[in-house]
C-alpha cells in the first residue's frame, strides 16, 4: 500500500481532529476544530450535532490538504469519539431531533437515584460492568424520548417519539453512530461505545432486554455492534460526497479504548492514563472481564475482526483539563502553558486543596452531586497557590484510580504510559510519578487515541498486517521517574481524602 495513508476522525468533547498517519505512525497531516459548549441549565451540557457533522466535514477537507493529499490515497477512515454523548436523529432526514446530551450532563442524576431506590444497581453493574449513572446513554436516551418536542407529520398530528423509534424512524447512537451514519449511511457502533451505553451485556455482547425494558427505548433505534477493527467494513464514503472518493470506514473505538489500543496496550496488565477533558486510566485485563470492588468500571478494551473480546478496568475521572480550563475562564491563568511556571513559583500549596468535581464525581467515589471546591485558603493564598493545587488534584484523583486498580486487579503498577494534552506540561508528568511513585512514560505520538483509531481501521484494511508492527512504532519521548520521598507524596495525598468529603453530596434541589 505504498503512497497510502490511514485517516482518523478524532471527535472529542471541545472539538474534532482529523490525522493522517503513515505506516511508522508518524503524523502526516492535521486539522482541527473547536465546536460550541451549550449549557441551558446547571449541570446541563449539550452539543450541536450538525455542527459536529460540519466541522468533521471542513477537519478531514484541511488535513487532507495539511497533508498535501487526495483523498483516493486513504486506505481507510478510523473513528475515535467522546463516549456516552447521545444523539437521537430522524432516519429520512438525518437530522437530530435535540441536542447531543453530553457525557458530562447531569440532568438525569434523579432517574438514577430512582434506579438505586428500586434496587436495580447491582443488576445494571453485573450485565454492563458500568455504575448506574447519569453519565452514560441510557438515561440520556430516555430523557430524549420523553422531553424532545415531536417531529410534525404532514398531517400535522405530532406523533409519539417512541412509537416512531419502533417504527424504524428515529435512531439512536453515540457520536461514532452519527459520524459513521453522515459518512456510509449506515447505522452501526463497535463493541466498545456500545459497552459505554448502560444498554449493553458485555457478558453476552449483546443489547439487554431488560435494560432496554427498564429505559422503554425501542431496541429498532439501537445500532448494529461491531469489532473495533472489522475487516468487513462499517461501510464506504460516498464517491459522491464531500470527499469525492469511496474509502473505507473500518475502525471505531471510543476515545479511551482508542488511547489504550494507540499506546500498543494489547496485554493483559498493559496500562494508559489520558489526560484530556476529564482522565481516564484503563489496565487491559485480557479476555477476562475483572468485576471491580473498587468503584472501577468493568468495560470493553477493543475486539478485533474474528477473536474475542479484550476487556479492561477503568477509572473515569470527570475533570482534569477542564479544570485547568477553569482556571483560564476566571483569569487565574492565559493559557494552559502558564500552570507550570505558577506551579514552580510556590514550593507547596500551603495547604489548599482544590476539588474539581464540577460536574460530580467519577470513579471511584461516583457522587454526581458533588461539587468542585477549595478548601485550606488563609488571607496568605495566591493565585500560583490554587494553580498549583488543581495540577496536584489531577495527580491525586489518578492515585485514587491507581489504588483502585491494584486492589481489583492485584497486579501492582510499575509503569504507567500517558498522552492527551495536558502531558505536554513536565510539572504535571513529574508531579504525577511523585504523588504515584511510579514511573511514568511518555510517548512521543501524544495524540494516541487518534492513532488508535487509526491502527483499527489500518489493521482492518491490510494497511498493517499484525499488531507487532504496531508495538515497532512506539517510542518513549520522556520518562519521569519519582524524585519525592514516599512519606512526603503519602502526607500530601492524605488529606486529599479529607477534602474529597466537603465535596460530597453538596448540590441539593431546595
Amino acid at each position: 500500500m505504498e503512497g497510502t495513508y490511514v485517516g482518523s476522525i478524532d471527535q472529542g468533547t471541545t472539538g474534532t481532529r482529523f490525522m493522517v498517519f503513515d505506516h511508522s505512525g508518524e503524523v502526516v497531516g492535521n486539522a482541527y476544530e473547536k465546536h460550541e459548549q451549550i449549557y441551558p441549565e446547571p449541570g446541563w451540557v449539550e452539543h450541536n450535532p450538525v455542527e459536529i457533522w460540519e466541522n468533521t466535514k471542513a477537519v478531514v477537507t484541511a488535513g487532507l490538504a495539511d497533508a498535501d493529499l487526495d483523498a483516493s490515497q486513504l486506505a481507510g477512515i478510523g473513528i475515535t469519539n467522546q463516549r456516552e454523548t447521545t444523539i437521537v436523529w430522524d432516519a429520512e432526514s438525518g437530522k437530530p431531533i435535540h441536542n447531543a446530551l453530553v457525557w458530562q450532563d447531569r440532568r438525569t442524576t434523579d432517574r438514577v437515584e430512582e434506579l438505586e431506590a428500586d434496587g436495580k444497581i447491582d443488576g445494571i453493574r453485573a450485565k454492563t460492568g458500568l455504575e448506574a449513572d447519569a453519565y452514560f446513554s441510557a438515561t440520556k436516551t430516555e430523557w430524549i424520548l420523553d422531553n424532545a418536542e415531536p417531529l410534525k407529520l404532514q398531517s400535522s398530528r405530532a406523533q409519539n417519539l417512541r412509537e416512531r423509534a419502533r417504527d424504524g424512524e428515529l435512531l439512536m447512537g453515540t457520536i461514532d453512530s452519527w459520524l459513521i451514519y453522515n459518512l456510509t449511511g449506515e447505522h452501526v457502533t463497535d463493541v466498545t461505545n456500545a459497552s459505554r451505553t448502560m444498554l449493553f451485556d458485555i457478558h453476552e455482547m449483546a443489547w439487554d432486554d431488560d435494560l432496554v425494558a427498564e429505559f422503554d427505548i425501542p431496541e429498532e433505534m439501537l445500532p448494529e455492534v461491531r469489532p473495533s477493527s472489522d475487516e468487513e467494513y462499517y461501510g464506504h464514503t460516498d464517491p459522491e460526497g464531500f470527499l469525492g472518493a469511496e474509502v473505507p470506514v473500518a475502525g471505531a473505538l471510543g476515545d479511551q479504548q482508542a488511547a489504550l489500543f494507540g499506546q500498543t496496550c494489547f496485554d493483559a496488565g498493559d496500562a494508559k492514563n489520558t489526560y484530556g477533558t476529564g482522565s481516564f486510566y484503563l489496565m487491559n485485563t485480557g479476555n477476562e472481564a475483572v468485576e471491580s470492588d473498587h468503584g472501577l468500571l468493568t468495560t470493553v478494551g477493543f475486539q478485533m475482526s474474528g477473536e474475542p473480546v479484550q476487556y479492561a478496568l477503568e477509572g473515569s475521572i470527570f475533570i482534569t483539563g477542564a479544570a485547568i480550563e477553569w482556571l483560564e475562564d476566571v483569569d487565574l491563568i492565559d493559557n494552559a502553558a502558564q500552570t507550570a511556571e505558577l506551579a514552580r513559583s510556590v514550593d507547596s500549596t500551603d495547604g489548599v486543596y482544590m476539588v474539581p468535581a464540577f460536574t460530580g464525581l467519577g470513579a471511584p467515589h461516583w457522587d454526581g452531586r458533588a461539587r468542585g471546591t477549595i478548601v485550606g485558603m488563609t488571607r496568605g493564598t495566591r493565585k500560583a497557590h490554587i494553580v498549583r493545587a488543581t495540577l496536584e488534584a489531577i495527580a491525586y484523583q489518578t492515585r485514587d484510580i491507581a489504588e483502585a486498580m491494584e486492589a481489583d486487579s492485584g497486579v501492582e503498577t510499575t509503569s504507567l504510559r500517558v498522552d492527551g494534552g495536558a502531558v505536554k506540561n513536565d510539572f504535571l508528568c513529574q508531579l504525577q510519578a511523585d504523588i504515584l511513585q511510579t514511573d511514568i512514560a511518555r510517548p512521543e505520538v501524544d495524540e494516541t487515541t487518534a492513532l488508535g483509531s487509526a491502527y483499527a481501521a489500518g489493521l482492518a484494511v491490510g494497511y498493517w498486517d499484525t499488531i507487532d508492527e504496531l508495538r515497532s512504532n512506539w517510542q518513549i519521548d520522556r520518562e519521569f521517574e519519582a524524585e519525592m520521598d514516599a512519606e512526603e507524596a503519602d502526607r500530601m495525598y492524605g488529606r486529599w481524602d479529607d477534602a474529597v468529603e466537603r465535596s460530597l453530596d453538596w448540590a441539593r434541589e431546595e
